[in-house]
């Protein structure tokens, strides 16, 4: 596997969990008018985490194989859970613990030739 777009991936699944959270922070603001979207900052900051994760991964795309490079994306689901939970307090328990390891599991095979 090429090193340097597996490195993008993870960035960009780490990015954009990063730009989920950040959708949660500004949900809670969020109000439908053109005022209220241009002034939540945390929605802009989403989008623009999304936009960096997007070119990232692109970029990775450019250099490795899709078959490879996108289950690692599934990690953004990982991040998520630990920021969840870190940042909001959100209960996590055994299922999702076995989820997480279904996940890296998963990869693990999918990666595996």
């Amino acid at each position: 596997m090429n090193f340097p777009a597996l490195i993008m991936v993870i960035c960009s699944a780490f990015i954009g969990a990063v730009g989920q959270i950040e959708f949660k922070r500004g949900a809670g603001l969020f109000d439908l008018t053109f005022n209220g979207m241009i002034t939540n900052y945390h929605i802009i900051t989403g989008l623009c985490l999304y936009a960096c994760a997007t070119v990232l991964y692109l970029v990775a795309l450019k250099e490795g194989e899709l078959s490879l490079l996108y289950p690692i994306i599934a990690t953004s689901y990982i991040w998520v859970l630990l920021f969840s939970k870190y940042f909001f307090d959100e209960p996590v328990n055994m299922i999702n613990a076995f989820g997480v390891c279904i996940i890296i599991v998963g990869i693990t095979l999918i990666s595996y030739r």
